[in-house]
């Protein structure tokens, strides 16, 4: 879409969103490789720059993070320790290219850090006293900082908006419980981590700056997902979306600007083993009976304790979701049952035609604590 608007757009880091990888050294010729590693001597015929962007610098994901891309070629090798400083300075450097050259640009910069594996470079060892963790997210700050000097640098702060913002909540793999022992929540007063349908595993940062447009220092408590990005850069740029796209997406351009609040009004999501949730205001349902994910306790623990089958919690009383409210308000259960049923159903929480759903989706498993999801 921003393309078509005349951005440059470039893709940098951590891809992870699949792409098949192929062989073409001397000696294998062009064997296409379904799965495994990205080395020296492969491409990839459907990657980044396939899926709208006019250049990729990267790797393929977190376990596969030596080999470097460079468009559509797995250039050289790139040790996990030195990736977050080569990636600070092609993001840098490619601000202060791009700035000018006096073309509007969209960077999509996905750090590896503080992503496993957890490699802080030397300098930034033993700095935050939190272990290599801490020292992890110490030099990620760095990171960021580097990245708004140079948009500072090259005179374009106050017509470039910069989104810092997360996948989904901290990794039980950082070390939590040793953190924890120090002191130190990573998940705040929510409950869980990563993989969990509870709010730790949900909630993230999303810090904006805007100068000029966005009132520094102000906050909002609009409920919004990474899925709204669509709609509302579709709404800065003017674009017009097509029905049957971004069936999940809604400005919340007036909430940045601070001149009216997104229309979304619910928020459907899930655990890593697909157990699903649905947020209204204060409410939340979870269509499980323990974490859905890593977390203790997990579904089978939760229905060997004879825990209910559903959770729903008042997140404006009760932000840690430890009181189950699923038998003093059934009207609730029943009410959002509905909704995510609806959303289901229609293929879309926005407005507009019912579109078609991927795969077969049962919300109401008859194992419990088994995928609800299952191909058609």
């Amino acid at each position: 879409m921003l393309r078509q608007h005349g951005y440059h757009t470039a893709a940098m880091g951590k891809w992870h969103l699949g792409f098949t990888l192929q062989d073409v050294s001397a000696v294998s010729g062009k064997a296409a490789v379904k799965s495994g590693s990205a080395v020296v001597g492969m491409k990839t015929p459907n990657g980044p720059t396939t899926r709208g962007f006019d250049e990729f610098h990267g790797f393929q994901h977190s376990r596969s993070m030596q080999g470097f891309f460079e468009n559509d070629r797995v250039a050289e090798d790139v040790k996990p320790v030195d990736m977050l400083p080569k990636l600070t300075g092609l993001a840098t450097e490619f601000i202060s290219n791009r700035a000018r050259m006096r073309q509007p640009f969209f960077l999509y910069l996905a750090l590896n850090s503080p992503h496993s594996p957890i490699v802080p470079a030397k300098e930034w060892q033993g700095k935050s006293g939190l272990g290599d963790y801490g020292d992890f997210v110490m030099e990620t700050d760095w990171a960021v900082g580097q990245v708004l000097a140079a948009v500072q640098k090259a005179g374009i702060a106050n017509d470039t908006l910069v989104v810092f913002t997360s996948d989904n909540g901290c990794s039980p793999g950082a070390g939590t419980e040793k953190l924890e022992a120090q002191g130190h929540f990573a998940s705040a007063q929510f409950r869980g981590y990563k993989s969990d349908i509870w709010d730790g595993g949900h909630r993230i940062p999303f810090i904006v700056r805007w100068p000029g447009k966005v009132k520094s220092g102000s906050r909002s408590e609009t409920m919004i997902c990474l899925t709204d990005f669509m709609a509302t850069v579709a709404e800065i740029v003017g674009a017009k979306i097509p029905e049957a796209a971004a069936e999940d997406s809604f400005s919340f351009l007036g909430d940045l600007l601070g001149r009216g609040r997104s229309i979304r009004t619910n928020l459907v999501h899930h655990s890593i083993q697909g157990q699903f949730a649905i947020r209204e205001g204060a409410w939340k349902l979870e269509l499980c009976p323990g974490s859905g994910g890593w977390g203790a306790p997990k579904d089978a623990a939760a229905n060997q304790r004879n825990l209910p089958p559903v959770q729903l919690y008042d997140l404006l009383s009760d932000i840690g979701e430890t009181n189950n409210l699923q038998s003093t308000q059934p009207e609730v259960v029943k009410r959002l049952t509905a909704q995510l049923e609806r959303v289901v159903a229609n293929g879309r929480s926005t407005r507009g035609e019912p579109g078609k759903n991927d795969v077969k989706v049962n919300l109401h498993k008859a194992d419990r604590g088994q995928m609800p999801v299952t191909s058609k």
